[in-house]
C-alpha cells in the first residue's frame, strides 16, 4: 500500500455544507442565517450584555453605596508569618520570594501572634498592634514607599 492510496473509512467523513450556492443546494438565499437582523451578518454586532433591546439586567438592578476609586488593597501578613521566616530583616521582596504575598500586592503587617526576636520589618503599612509588638521586642517597623 502506498500513501497516495490511503482513504478514510467509509462513513467516517461528511461533505462540507456549501452554503450560498443557489436554491437547488437547499442552503441558498439567506444561507441558513434566517431573515434580517444582526444574526444575518458575519460579525456579532452586540456585546454579551445586550438583551435584544430590553432594559439589560445590569441597569435593572439598583445600585447602592459608594465605591472609592482610589482605595488601596493590602495583602495581610501576621506576625506569626514573620516569625516563621526566622531572619532578622524582613522586606517586601523577601515576602514575595517566599510566597506570602503576590508580586504586585501591597503588604500590611497585622498583629496576630507574638515576636520573640528583634525584627527590622519593611512593609507598606502596619496595624497599631503590630507596630507596638515589633518595637516592644526591640525591632523596627519601617514603611516602604
Amino acid at each position: 500500500m502506498k500513501l497516495g492510496g490511503l482513504k478514510p473509512e467509509p462513513g467516517s467523513t461528511k461533505r462540507r455544507k456549501r452554503i450560498g450556492r443557489g436554491p437547488g443546494s437547499g442552503h441558498g438565499k439567506t444561507s441558513g442565517r434566517g431573515h434580517g437582523g444582526a444574526g444575518q451578518h458575519s460579525a456579532p454586532r452586540h456585546d454579551a450584555r445586550f438583551e435584544g433591546g430590553q432594559m439589560p439586567f445590569y441597569r435593572r438592578i439598583p445600585k447602592r453605596g459608594f465605591v472609592n476609586p482610589t482605595r488601596k488593597e493590602y495583602a495581610a501578613v501576621n506576625l506569626t508569618d514573620l516569625a516563621e521566616l526566622d531572619v532578622p530583616v524582613v522586606t517586601v521582596e523577601l515576602l514575595r520570594e517566599r510566597g506570602f504575598v503576590g508580586q504586585r500586592e501591597l503588604v500590611k503587617v497585622l498583629g496576630g501572634g507574638e515576636v520573640a526576636q528583634a525584627l527590622s520589618v519593611t512593609a507598606h503599612a502596619f496595624s497599631k498592634s503590630a507596630r507596638e509588638k515589633i518595637e516592644k521586642a526591640g525591632g523596627k517597623a519601617e514603611v516602604a514607599s
